[in-house]
C-alpha cells in the first residue's frame, strides 16, 4: 500500500516523528481548546487558568510555525517541483497539515498583545476560540486524508508517483 507523504513522515523515524510533528500540536490545541472552554463557561479572563491557556497559545503557535519552516522547504518545494506527489489526497494531508500555522501563529500573536490590540477582551477571547478550532479543522481535514491510500485515487497530471 502506497501512503500519503502525511503519513509517511509520521511513520518514519518512530517514535519520534509522530510524537514532533502531531502528538505535540495537537495536544497543545486540545488542551488550548479544553481550558477555553472553561474559561468561556466560567467567564474568568484573568488567573491561573487563563495564564496556562495563555502559555499553551504562545508556545503552540511558535512551536507549530518551526515545524511549518522546516517542512515547507523540505518537503512541499521539493515535492511540487519534482512532481513528486502520491495524487491530490496526498496534497490536501500536506497542504492542510501546513495551513495549521495560518492559526496557530495568529494565535501565539494575540496572546503576546502583538494583534487585536484596539479589540476587548471578550473580542480577543472570540478570536482566539476561533484560531484554535480553525487549527482543530485544518488538522483533523489532513489526518483523514492522511490516511486514505492514495492508489484509490485517480491520478493528477503529471504526477506519475
Amino acid at each position: 500500500m502506497t501512503m500519503t507523504h502525511y503519513m509517511s513522515l509520521l511513520a518514519d523515524n518512530q517514535p519520534w516523528n509522530l510524537i514532533l510533528f502531531m502528538a505535540i500540536p495537537v495536544i497543545f490545541a486540545e488542551t488550548i481548546t479544553v481550558t477555553e472552554f472553561f474559561i468561556l463557561f466560567t467567564k474568568n479572563l484573568k488567573g491561573p487558568l487563563r495564564t496556562f491557556n495563555r502559555i499553551c497559545s504562545i508556545l503552540a503557535g511558535f512551536y507549530f510555525t518551526g515545524i511549518f519552516l522546516y517542512l515547507f522547504p523540505t518537503a512541499f518545494v521539493p515535492l511540487t517541483v519534482n512532481g513528486e506527489w502520491h495524487t491530490w489526497v496526498d496534497v490536501v494531508a500536506v497542504g492542510f497539515y501546513l495551513s495549521g500555522v495560518l492559526f496557530l501563529l495568529p494565535l501565539a500573536l494575540l496572546d503576546l498583545g502583538l494583534i487585536a490590540r484596539k479589540r476587548s477582551e471578550e473580542e480577543k477571547l472570540k478570536l482566539h476560540f476561533l484560531l484554535v478550532s480553525g487549527f482543530l479543522v485544518v488538522a483533523h481535514i489532513a489526518m483523514i486524508f492522511g490516511m486514505i491510500n492514495p492508489e484509490i485515487v485517480s491520478g493528477m497530471a503529471g504526477m506519475n508517483h
